[in-house]
């Protein structure tokens, strides 16, 4: 049996709790390689919402309309392959909700993806 650790654990705020706005680049044709036509578009905004929920932690998202469009822009086959986005967590209005916290997706317009990092954005 292997030995227990020593040592205290980092008792520190949690990053979850902190309002946060961050500039992504997805690869969706990672997401939809494989899929039939009529379910691209569909299966693309469910990655999106699954990649929001993934790096904010929060399981409410929010898509906005702007990014809806982009994405059946082409249609429901021709999908663009990557997109630019923002995510923004934020805290719940409603004080009634189980969840504290929303994150809100937009789009991005970019014309380049070349040499884009993720960016933390300044609320100011």
């Amino acid at each position: 049996m292997a030995p227990a650790k020593k040592g205290g654990e980092k008792k520190g705020r949690s990053a979850i709790n902190e309002v946060l706005t961050r500039e992504y680049t997805i690869n969706i044709h990672k997401c939809i390689h494989g899929v039939g036509f009529k379910k691209r578009a569909p299966l693309a905004l469910t990655e999106i919402q699954k990649f929001a929920m993934k790096e904010m932690g929060t399981p409410d998202v929010c898509i906005d309309t702007r990014l809806t469009k982009a994405v059946w822009a082409k249609g429901i086959r021709n999908v663009p392959y990557c997109i630019r986005v923002q995510l923004s967590r934020n805290r719940n209005k409603n004080e009634d909700s189980p969840k504290k916290l929303y994150t809100l997706v937009t789009y991005v317009l970019v014309t380049t993806f070349k040499n884009l990092q993720t960016v933390n954005v300044d609320e100011n």
